[in-house]
């Protein structure tokens, strides 16, 4: 198009330098920064406005569900700029994203700017940012569909509905400033209902055997199957009661005596080949990247969080390097098909490409966000060592990863063949049979190009036996074989593995909750709201989230069930098809008394009678000790009982604050006790400092135990009453992790309360100190810190070793090395001494490469060589050990207004919401 002035809307700035160096200069190309208008918290109504309809919500639900909206007051320079650029433009294009949310910020645009009638306004939509695709939008524009923007503001109202009715409950029967929202709150149940099953999980013991057997040549492995005729019990064999499951019944379960005795009666058994099949291998390869499996698989291979994988899809995107990246299509286009095979046969071969295109059938019927799945952009995708120069980090890791998984989608399937055998040892009245598995890949197809990783299984010893990769020596039936090892191994099964972001992801995906635009900021709110915590990349929730979930389970049911909270995006979907108008289907779901349908939330909340905030904010640990949820954390607590375990009247409760560090399912009855056992030396006086006077005593506090100094009192010393603002604070100083809370003496004590001490000071004046922080001693120049390796040196240190650490070149995200906490030998495979050590997160063994976590349960000293070795090869054959991702301040992009609703709301009213 030529002639004229041309205005073009999109959300991003970045878009908008891309998209403007493919147009001309009769194009402006400008930048909505996300959403311009929302619905106003009731404190940023017009005065006229608090006390009317949308004083409670911005939303008139009496008339329609009207919602009022203002101009964010951070998007009036932005609107005044869009403004004074339409006054001069012919034409009007709104070029948001093609989803629910960019076609509703569209018609925010169009409803503030009110562009004169007679200057043509026109939708233009593209999935991917290149030149032939910007022009081909200009040259097929669309009316506004105003279907999608009903959805997507229905969406709205209901969370601010949800959010601004369940919320204040919470304030008032938990603490302030706690939130619920219609996906929020539903994805921190599902996090909650995982550690339920994981506190009330019971492990359970039994053993199997490997089998080394060989024929002339080549030895192999193979796993016991059945003794005397009955099928040995697996891992996926017992329930989460230690019980066997009812289809279980009938195996036999192996001890560590009934495994010795078989392995002692067969020990020289020769081994027959008592079957052996052998069938065609065939493995296809994965569809092309969806919003969802793209966030799952960048954590499982890239290590990011759903959060940063999509903003690093977001740039990628805006600057013409792949696709739309919020989509549930599966959709390849003609052009992405042609140019997968193409670029396939070009680096592969034509033999790795299958005579037909491959087609994959979306798993969603409701698939809307956008019409194709997430590919390189362009008919001609540039290949990683193209873009090499132009993309580093984390957005060519990522670029790379959804190229290699689009060509991979076009290509020929492995091939391959997998045999399997079964052995059988008879001898002394004693039989059993052992099988192995092998397949070899003859053909890689696509896996040339891709593999798509997994996630690891809960039954490790059936993964040990698929046999992946593993090639079985020439055998026939009848065939005898040497039994040259029989190896005994214990087990213990293991409770259900805790959600990482990529599983939460595909659990919302599985489910239907939530959509491919909501799933990154879903998982990242219930994160920044603290109802769960990260440890590594497993989701642990606080106790605040047990609280919450058990709340809304009791009364109010149907915003927290799965099934209920998927047949809302139903109806959303349906209105985005025109099939359901707005103002229906929300007095259904806020109005409804319950003749006709389930009962409204309103009706919910008017009747909701009283609720025990003292039962809801209390968890059973056992044994009369129970867990609180307070304002200001969790504790234990334990009802003072006589020797007959009756409660003593009157008797004040024991109470121990409970840490972060502890995760739900750690909390057991003996480390409650133990918890309350140390409170019991909670304010001991350990003496008086002989400086100030002043009393010192050792306190455990939620972060652990410390000592302070108590400070007196200004009117018991005759002085003013002060406020508590302006009072001094007291000294207080961390125990060291070779300090007792009970034994700490006051000379210990005084040191910990002269930290931080000064070392020395350097040319320029700036002071080095050496402190005691939360995660260990460290240096401290100006705002350069440096950890140290032992908590001796806090004192000991001089100013002339701490310049030679700061000599040398920082090392981010590691911790100086500690001593090991047990030594064990050398390891078969990396032939690397191993050893325990003690991480951030508890014990651990490595071997300098490969680090494997020791569970709660699990003590360093009955951890042996040969457990170490174990643990260390099962580890390996999940795959590299997984790193945290590191957290980013979040790039600017397209930020929907209503989280900035959710931010004032927090600081103005305390209605803090869900927005998802």
């Amino acid at each position: 198009m030529t002639g004229g002035r041309h205005l073009v809307i999109v959300e991003s700035p970045a878009k908008a330098r891309t998209i403007a160096r493919y147009l001309g200069d009769d194009y402006i190309v400008q930048a909505s920064v996300g959403h311009i208008r929302d619905i106003p918290v009731p404190r940023d109504l017009p005065a006229e406005m608090k006390k009317g309809p949308y004083g409670k919500f911005g939303v008139d639900v009496e008339n329609g569900f009207d919602p009022y909206y203002i101009v964010s007051p951070d998007k009036k320079k932005t609107v005044a700029e869009l403004k004074k650029a339409l006054k001069d433009a012919d034409t009007l294009y709104l070029a948001t994203d093609e989803d629910r949310e960019g076609e509703a910020i569209a018609w925010h645009l169009l409803e503030t700017l009110k562009p004169k009638k007679s200057l043509p306004v026109k939708r233009m939509v593209f999935h991917e940012i290149t030149k032939d695709a910007i022009w081909a939008a200009l040259d097929n524009t669309r009316e506004l569909d105003t279907d999608l923007v009903d959805a997507q503001e229905t969406r709205r109202i209901l969370d601010r509905l949800v959010g601004f009715e369940l919320s204040p409950v919470l304030w008032r029967k938990i603490k302030p400033s706690l939130s619920a929202g219609r996906v929020q709150s539903v994805a921190t149940r599902l996090v909650v209902e995982r550690e339920r099953e994981r506190m009330a999980f019971v492990a359970a013991d039994y053993w199997d055997v490997t089998g080394t057997f060989g024929t002339e040549t080549t030895p192999f492995t193979a796993k016991i199957q059945t003794v005397d005729g009955a099928r040995i019990a697996t891992g996926a064999d017992f329930a989460d009661d230690g019980t066997l499951k009812p289809r279980a019944q009938n195996a036999t379960v192996l001890t560590e005596e009934s495994t010795q005795a078989l392995v002692t009666a067969l020990a020289d058994a020769p081994a027959t080949v008592a079957a052996l099949e052998s069938k065609p291998y065939t493995r296809r390869p994965a569809a092309p990247f969806t919003t969802s499996s793209l966030q799952q698989e960048a954590s499982r291979k890239l290590r990011l969080g759903a959060r940063q994988a999509m903003r690093v899809a977001q740039s990628l995107y805006e600057n013409g390097y792949i696709t739309y990246m919020r989509t549930d299509s599966v959709t390849l286009s003609g052009e992405a098909i042609r140019a997968s095979r193409a670029q396939a046969a070009e680096l592969y071969g034509s033999q790795y490409v299958p005579d037909k295109p491959r087609f994959y059938q979306n798993k969603s019927q409701a698939a809307q966000e956008a019409h194709e799945a997430i590919r390189p952009a362009g008919d001609h995708f540039r290949t990683p060592a193209e873009v090499a120069g132009q993309l580093a980090g984390d957005e060519f890791r990522l670029y790379e990863l959804i190229w290699k998984r689009t060509i991979a989608s076009q290509m020929a399937d492995a091939k391959g063949t997998t045999s399997t055998v079964e052995l059988l040892l008879e001898q002394g009245g004693r039989t059993a049979t052992f099988r192995a598995a092998g397949t070899v890949i003859t053909f890689r197809g696509f896996l040339a190009a891709y593999e798509e990783g997994r996630d690891a299984s809960r039954y490790k010893d059936e993964d040990s036996d698929k046999g992946s990769d593993k090639r079985l020596p020439q055998m026939e039936e009848g065939q005898q074989l040497d039994t040259r090892e029989l190896t005994p191994d214990g087990h213990s099964t293991t409770p259900p593995p805790r959600f990482t972001e990529a599983s939460l992801v595909r659990a919302l995906e599985e489910r239907g909750i939530g959509r491919p635009s909501t799933y990154a900021s879903t998982v990242a709110t219930v994160q920044d709201r603290g109802y769960v915590l990260r440890r590594g990349t497993a989701l642990v929730p606080s106790w605040t989230a047990f609280a919450v979930v058990r709340l809304l389970e009791e009364h109010f049911g149907p915003f927290i069930d799965y099934d209920f909270t998927a047949q809302m995006e139903q109806q959303l979907d349906r209105m985005a098809q025109g099939e359901l108008g707005r103002s229906e289907y929300l007095k259904n779901f806020y109005l409804s008394d319950g003749t006709d349908g389930p009962v409204g939330l309103k009706s919910m909340v008017d009747n909701l009678g009283e609720i025990d905030a003292r039962a809801i904010n209390s968890i059973e640990i056992g044994e009369g000790i129970v867990l609180r949820v307070g304002r200001y954390g969790a504790y234990v607590e334990q009802i003072a009982r006589d020797e007959e375990g009756t409660p003593i009247e009157g008797a004040d409760p024991r109470r121990a604050n409970v840490s972060d560090e502890i995760a739900p399912d750690e909390l057991t009855v003996e480390v409650a006790k133990e918890m309350l056992e140390r409170a019991k030396d909670d304010g001991r006086v350990l003496g008086t400092d002989p400086e100030s006077g002043h009393e010192i005593v050792a306190k455990d506090g939620r972060y652990g135990p410390y000592v302070t100094e108590i400070l007196p009192d200004p009117e018991e010393t005759g002085g003013k009453k002060v406020p508590k603002s302006k009072q001094p604070k007291p000294r207080t100083g961390s125990l060291l992790q070779s300090m007792d809370l009970a034994t700490v003496s006051l000379e210990e004590a005084m040191k910990l309360l002269s930290l931080p001490r000064v070392v020395g000071t350097t040319e320029d004046g700036t002071e080095i100190t050496s402190q005691n922080g939360r995660y260990g001693p460290y240096l401290k120049k100006g705002t350069d810190s440096r950890s140290l390796e032992t908590e001796d040196q806090i004192f000991s240190i001089t100013m002339e070793e701490a310049e030679k650490i700061y000599a040398q070149p920082k090392t981010r995200g590691r911790a100086a090395a500690k001593p090991p906490m047990k030594e064990l030998g050398l390891d078969p495979t990396s032939e690397k001494p191993i050893v325990i050590k003690d991480g951030r997160f508890g014990p651990y063994i490595t071997d300098g490469t490969t680090n494997v976590s020791l569970r709660a349960t699990e003590k360093v000293e009955e951890i042996t060589e040969a457990i170490a070795i174990e643990k260390l090869s099962e580890k390996r054959a999940k795959g590299p050990a997984k790193k945290p991702a590191a957290k980013r301040a979040p790039a600017k992009k397209k930020a929907p207004a209503k989280t900035a609703a959710a931010k004032k709301a927090t600081s103005a009213t305390k209605s803090t919401t869900a927005e998802k």
